[in-house]
C-alpha cells in the first residue's frame, strides 16, 4: 500500500484551529503502517467524548463544539479517519472499503483502549460508529447520532437496490452545481449524482463540497481544505460516497449491517438523534433510530434548528448544548 502525509505546514495557522495533534499507528491488511492524528482536549479525567467526522471533513468539523464540551468539564477525542485531515492517505481509491475502514478505526480504538464514551457521529462518522458500538457496546455509555445513516437490508431491499443499480448507469457526472440543484429539489437518485460526482468528476474539490452545503467563509473553507494539497491526497474523500451500501454489488455490506442492528436495537443505554431540519441528505431519517434502538426510546429527541449538514460546524452551539444536556440527564 503506498500512502501519502499531508505535510505539517499545512495545517498552520488553521482558522479556529488551535489544537495539539496526537498520533498512533494501525496496520493495513497487507502490514503497512498506517498513522492516525486524534485530538485530546479536556480534562483528563473528565467524560470522554468520541467525535467521528464524515466526508469530505475531518475533526477541523468540530472545532467550534471542542471549546464548548471541554468548558463544560468534558474530554474530546476527535480522529482524523484514514483519508482525511492529519491522518497518512492511501493512494489507491480501491484501498478504501467499509470494511477497511471499519477495520482501522477498530484498531485505533481498541489501541488507545478507549472506554465510558459518549460518542457523537454524523455522516459516515455515522456508518462507521455505529458499527463500533455494535462491536465494542462494552466500550460506549451513550450515543448521540446526527445526521447519518445506517443501510441495512431493511432499509434497503433488494428490490430497491436493483432499481437504485437500474439507475446508476443514467445518472450523469454532474458539477457541484448540479448536485446542489438535484440534493435541493430532493430528485429521486439525487444521492446517486453526489456518489458519481465525487468518484468520477474531473473538478471534484472539497471546498465546492462546502460551498454547496454551507455558508462558510474563505478561512473556513481553506481549513477544510488544509489536508488536500492536490488530487493524489483526495482518494479517500472521492470514495467513500461509493461506499455507502446501496447498490447491488453492496449486499454484503448490508448484510454485515444486519447483524450490527441486531446489537443496537437491544442496546439499551441512552441514545440521542440530534438531527437537523435543513439537511438535504439525510432530514427525516432519524426516525429509524428513534424505532429500532433500544436506547433511544425513552430519550426526549431534539432537532437542531437552522443548520445543514455539517450541523457541527453551523449549528455547534445548539449541537453541543443538546450533548451536554443530554450527559447530564444520564450520568
Amino acid at each position: 500500500m503506498d500512502i501519502l502525509r499531508t505535510p505539517d505546514s499545512h495545517f498552520e495557522y488553521l482558522h479556529g484551529y488551535p489544537f495539539a495533534p496526537n498520533y498512533s499507528e494501525v496496520k493495513a491488511e497487507d502490514g503497512t503502517a498506517i498513522r492516525i492524528h486524534h485530538l485530546d482536549e479536556g480534562p483528563a479525567d473528565g467524560q470522554k467524548i468520541l467525535c467521528l467526522h464524515g466526508q469530505p471533513s475531518w475533526s477541523y468539523l468540530y472545532r467550534k463544539m471542542i471549546p464548548l464540551l471541554t468548558a463544560a468539564g468534558h474530554r474530546v477525542i476527535a480522529p482524523d479517519l484514514v483519508g482525511f485531515g492529519r491522518s497518512d492517505k492511501p493512494t489507491n481509491m480501491d484501498d478504501y472499503t467499509y470494511d477497511s475502514h471499519t477495520d482501522w478505526l477498530s484498531q485505533w480504538l481498541t489501541g488507545l483502549d478507549l472506554k465510558g464514551l459518549t460518542l457523537i457521529c454524523q455522516d459516515w462518522g455515522g456508518l462507521l460508529g455505529l458499527r463500533l458500538v455494535a462491536m465494542h457496546p462494552e466500550r460506549f455509555d451513550r450515543v448521540v447520532i446526527a445526521n447519518t445513516g445506517f443501510p441495512d437490508s431493511k432499509s434497503v431491499p433488494d428490490e430497491v437496490s436493483d432499481m437504485m443499480g437500474k439507475f446508476w448507469p443514467q445518472i450523469p457526472v454532474a458539477d457541484a452545481a448540479e448536485v446542489g440543484k438535484q440534493m435541493a429539489a430532493g430528485a429521486p437518485g439525487a444521492f446517486l449524482y453526489w456518489v458519481k460526482f465525487c468518484a468520477e468528476a474531473p473538478g471534484f474539490e472539497v471546498r465546492d463540497v462546502f460551498s454547496m452545503m454551507s455558508g462558510m467563509n474563505d478561512a473556513e473553507l481553506e481549513g477544510y481544505a488544509a489536508p488536500f494539497p492536490d488530487q493524489t491526497y483526495m482518494q479517500g474523500a472521492r470514495k467513500f460516497p461509493s461506499c455507502v451500501p446501496l447498490l447491488p454489488h453492496h449486499k454484503p455490506d448490508r448484510q454485515k449491517n444486519d447483524a450490527h442492528w441486531k446489537v443496537l436495537e437491544a442496546f439499551d443505554k441512552p441514545v440521542l438523534t440530534a438531527f437537523s431540519d435543513n439537511d438535504m441528505v439525510t432530514k427525516g431519517g432519524e426516525v429509524v433510530f428513534q424505532k429500532r434502538i433500544a436506547g433511544a426510546q425513552q430519550v426526549e429527541h431534539v432537532t437542531i434548528k437552522g443548520a445543514g449538514h455539517f450541523l457541527q460546524d453551523d449549528g455547534a452551539a445548539d449541537l453541543s448544548a443538546a450533548v451536554i444536556d443530554f450527559m447530564a440527564a444520564y450520568p
